[in-house]
């Protein structure tokens, strides 16, 4: 479990297949970036651009996971060297300074506006249309793993687009800030809206 506050940037240095075929994963080697690894064990979570991954080789200053085909196939930003956002699994007592986070991709969407707005910038990205049920002004969105506030939702045929305003110091410390139009991006929507569509949906049923 995540809060979706990104404690580093990090770097994913070099990518390498798993094995010789095509439905092979990959072994990434991240330097952590300023990530705290001394309390870090093999075996622990960290998400990774917001997809939860398992620590499988360990230094003072970078670690290695290994993704799945299946991960690969359903995130972006994993498959190549670049920046990432690092955050290591929430402890029992730590604050939730973000939301309820699980680290599980739901889809991948595209930046459609990246722009200044006043001392901000506006983000919009059109989300995947299965995912806009799970969507609502003033709710809770992991884009790239970092935990943000839907301030507009408009429903399009294509999926739904939504606004986002981001603060300078949230684009400063993340990897967000290399964002441009046609970006891709992961999402992960609201865990609690996904449990409250379970248990209503039950219901209808009864």
């Amino acid at each position: 479990m995540f809060t979706g506050i990104v404690a580093a940037v990090g770097r994913i240095l070099t990518v390498a297949p798993l094995a010789e075929t095509t439905d092979a994963g990959v072994r990434l080697h991240i330097a952590a970036g300023g990530l705290p690894l001394a309390q870090t064990r093999l075996g622990d979570s960290i998400a990774i651009q917001g997809a939860c991954m398992t620590v499988v080789e360990l230094q003072d200053d970078a670690f290695d996971v290994d993704v799945s085909r299946e991960s690969l196939d359903r995130t972006c930003g994993l498959n190549q060297p670049g920046e990432v956002n690092l955050e290591h699994a929430l402890h029992m007592g730590d604050s939730l300074d973000g939301h309820l986070v699980s680290g599980h991709v739901d889809g991948v969407g595209q930046v459609t506006c990246f722009e200044p707005v006043g001392e901000s910038t506006e983000l919009r990205i059109i989300v995947p249309a299965h995912l806009s049920k799970y969507l609502a002004y003033k709710g809770s969105l992991t884009v790239n793993g970092v935990s943000l506030t839907v301030n507009r939702v408009d429903d399009q045929e294509e999926g739904t687009e939504v606004s986002i305003n981001l603060i300078p110091h949230t684009v400063q410390v993340t990897t967000l800030r290399g964002l441009e139009v046609g970006s891709s991006v992961n999402l992960e929507v609201d865990m609690i809206a996904r449990y409250v569509e379970r248990m209503v949906g039950g219901l209808a049923r009864r």
